[in-house]
C-alpha cells in the first residue's frame, strides 16, 4: 500500500475568476493570483503547489451545491462560525448542521457559483 495521498488535486469551476478569487481570499485568507501558464487561466488555492491542493478555473459549476464537496481547511484561529459569516458576506450560502468529530468540525457552504464546499476547522494540536 502506498503512503501517497488519495486526493492529489481538485479543480473548482467558476464563472468569474476575479470574483471567485476575491471570495476564496476573503473567506480563507488565501493568496490568489490568476495565471495563464497552462491551457486555461487558473488560480491555485493559497498559491501552494507543494502539497495536495486545488485551483479555480473558468468552467461550468454544477450549481446549487450539487457537485462534489471540497472541504477546505480554515486558517489557524478562524472558527467555522467566523468563516460562515465571511461566506455570507461574500455572496455564498451556509447550510446544514455543524458537524463535530474528534478530529475537527465543519459545516457545508456554497460559493457564489453554487459550488459545494466544506468549512473545516481542525482540532488544535
Amino acid at each position: 500500500m502506498s503512503n501517497s495521498p488519495v486526493l492529489v488535486w481538485c479543480e473548482i469551476p467558476v464563472t468569474d475568476m476575479t470574483r471567485a478569487c476575491a471570495f476564496y481570499s476573503t473567506v480563507f485568507g488565501y493568496r490568489m493570483e490568476i495565471t495563464t501558464e497552462g491551457p486555461n487561466p487558473m488560480a491555485i488555492l493559497n498559491g501552494e503547489t507543494e502539497q495536495t491542493a486545488g485551483n479555480l478555473y473558468p468552467g461550468t459549476p454544477s450549481g446549487d451545491g450539487r457537485g462534489p464537496t471540497v472541504h477546505l481547511a480554515l486558517p489557524g484561529g478562524l472558527t467555522v462560525e467566523e468563516a460562515s459569516d465571511r461566506v455570507k458576506a461574500q455572496g455564498g450560502t451556509v447550510g446544514g448542521p455543524l458537524v463535530e468529530m474528534p478530529f475537527g468540525r465543519w459545516t457545508y457552504a456554497t460559493d457564489p457559483d453554487g459550488n459545494s464546499i466544506g468549512l473545516f476547522q481542525g482540532v488544535a494540536s
